[in-house]
């Protein structure tokens, strides 16, 4: 039995210090062979590690192509007999990347992603916890069909619902609106609840790589006193936007009607900035509600965060999804 191993950098793959005097810091040094050799344990659960080194790419740098790449590359391991696949990345952009895969891989085998809050370097480095975990995860049968899973701390999360939601805990990582749907207990992976029904929207519609590199989605957080400027001129920039609004998805009424408008020449997608919870549909009525922004045709993204709406709707906007198919992908996922 093995599992293929995707090494993309970030601070688990990292140690020493660059001989560059103008670089201070750890830098990407650590193999894919170095991570399993740094691993207690790895040996006892009998698997075969596939491990390919892909370029070490600091997670800020990582694109919507690196990670369509990736999981092109993650299939034709599953075709050659993977029981399941693990990448390890920087855990800055791990919850977008996690849900980009999951609404792209087509498997039942797992995708585990996985990373580290303290580099090797330091005491109580998490990463060949996390690495040995994710494998586990990887090889379990209670995690086949669930897509797109994220492994740290010794807990398991759906793609749909992992936030990162501190800066530099070995804890960082949760799911604010529905809890980790697993742990790993003394070797033994325990699945404690399903993750919702997976919505597959691209089996049957690959997604275009050069409309995806065209395509703009901007994500823009609302905040007290907002006048609306960075609003200005991004219908000819942009082909789709994404609102933080406040609470369950409110605005300030003068930015209602600048929403309206944007929203006759492209998507806008209506998201709460607050980390968890869902945007309403028709309890506030004022002008700047969420009823109102509805009524000027503002698409609910539900319980979908900003950062994971502007992931969905540019992928749907390059596969040439229309507005109704826009709304609905929304109705389903979030």
């Amino acid at each position: 039995m093995s599992v293929a191993l995707f090494t993309l950098g970030g601070t688990i793959g990292m140690a020493g210090h660059s001989s560059d005097q103008r670089r201070i810091g750890v830098v990407n040094r650590l193999t894919g062979a170095d991570l399993i050799a740094a691993v207690p344990g790895l040996g006892k659960t009998g698997v075969k590690l596939d491990v390919r080194d892909v370029q070490a790419v600091p997670s800020p740098n990582l694109t919507f192509a690196h990670i369509l790449d990736l999981v092109e590359s993650a299939s034709r391991a599953v075709a050659d007999g993977a029981a399941g696949v693990v990448v390890t990345q920087g855990t800055d952009t791990l919850e977008e990347t996690a849900f980009l895969v999951d609404l792209l891989w087509p498997h039942a085998e797992p995708f585990v992603l996985t990373g580290a809050m303290r580099n090797p370097t330091l005491a109580g480095a998490d990463g060949p916890a996390n690495l040995l975990a994710a494998v586990r995860v990887a090889l379990s049968d209670p995690a086949r069909g669930l897509g797109a899973l994220v492994v740290l701390n010794d807990q398991v999360h759906a793609a749909r619902w992992v936030r990162k939601t501190h800066s530099s805990s070995t804890a960082a990582f949760g799911s604010p609106d529905a809890g980790p749907v697993g742990h790993l207990v003394e070797e033994r992976v325990r699945m404690v609840m399903a993750p919702p029904p997976r919505v597959r929207l691209f089996e049957s519609r690959p997604v275009d790589r050069e409309r995806l590199d065209a395509t703009r989605v901007a994500l823009v957080p609302v905040v007290l006193d907002d006048d609306g400027l960075l609003l200005d001129g991004l219908a000819e920039t942009h082909q789709g936007l994404v609102v933080a609004g406040f609470g369950v998805g409110h605005v300030p009424s003068a930015l209602a009607p600048v929403l309206g408008a944007l929203a006759e020449r492209m998507p806008v997608v209506l998201t709460s900035r607050s980390g968890a919870g869902s945007v309403f549909r028709h309890t506030y009525g004022a002008v700047g509600s969420e009823t109102d922004l509805r009524r000027r045709g503002l698409v609910d993204a539900g319980m979908l965060d900003p950062y994971k709406a502007r992931v969905l709707l540019r992928l749907l906007l390059a596969a040439g999804a229309a507005r109704d198919e826009v709304t609905s992908a929304f109705e389903r996922l979030g």
